[in-house]
């Protein structure tokens, strides 16, 4: 299974970057009032969709861009590019996720920056590795020292429960703060110790599925903002460990 999401996300990776290559024509439209599709998410998910379908047709399909499909007992999750507002603006921190769920626990993934070079992937008990190189959390063991990330879905889709509050608190209390714009890819980031914890509310499971793994299998502990294990994506907290009680403290 992991040649075959090797394969898939590099050729996704492909395809994302030739509709680059065209800014200035590509097709952009609206799903909400801050919400925005291209015509190279599309087809990313068509392609990835297509190639994991025809391998493992039993299989059930969740992409953000296409009806969900039902499976047996798995099902792939996929987000063809995590930060279409940083890639429409040309900007590096855009990736392609793909993950693997069977019988309901995430057990591959895989998230791919293009214009990075990077390629983190992880199974379910086997570690995580950067382009072939394992890779484990930070050890800052304190919140005054420690660089954390976050995002804000949650201004985008317009809630009252908007993250600005909540930034605010932790920022006084880190070292410094990061906003990148693919959740999938600041997960990674986490779990390859640029950075030392990942916060952020009202995602999707597509958003965090192949990363939160790559995390947890990196050492990091994944936990809603009441410190409950496990992936909750309306409230997603990633951290080293060792800063896990202070952050729950401000969330």
């Amino acid at each position: 299974m992991e040649k075959l999401i090797h394969s898939v996300i590099l050729e996704a990776g492909d395809i994302a970057l030739q509709f680059r290559s065209r800014l200035d024509a590509i097709q952009v439209t609206k799903k909400g009032a801050k919400d925005l599709v291209t015509e190279a998410d599309i087809a990313v998910e068509n392609h990835i969709r297509s190639r994991l379908t025809a391998a493992t047709p039993e299989f059930g399909f969740l992409g953000e861009e296409s009806p969900e499909t039902e499976g047996k007992t798995s099902r792939w999750i996929v987000d063809p590019i995590d930060g279409t507002h940083s890639f429409i603006h040309g900007q590096y921190f855009w990736s392609i996720s793909i993950a693997l769920e069977s019988k309901g626990e995430i057990s591959h993934g895989a998230v791919y920056a293009p214009l990075l070079h990077e390629l983190y992937m992880a199974e379910k008990g086997k570690g995580a590795t950067r382009n072939d190189q394992t890779i484990r959390v930070s050890d800052t063991i304190d919140l005054a020292s420690a660089m954390v990330g976050t995002g804000f879905a949650c201004l985008r889709a317009e809630l009252g429960d908007n993250n600005l509050e909540r930034f605010c608190r932790i920022a006084l209390r880190t070292m410094d703060q990061r906003r990148f714009g693919s959740a999938a890819l600041d997960c990674c980031l986490v779990a390859d110790g640029q950075m030392d914890a990942f916060w952020e509310q009202h995602l999707n499971l597509f958003d965090v599925a192949a990363g939160a793994l790559i995390a947890e299998e990196a050492g990091a502990t994944v936990t809603d903002f009441a410190g409950n294990p496990g992936l909750n994506p309306e409230a997603v907290l990633i951290t080293n460990g060792e800063i896990l009680s202070e952050m729950l403290e401000l969330m």
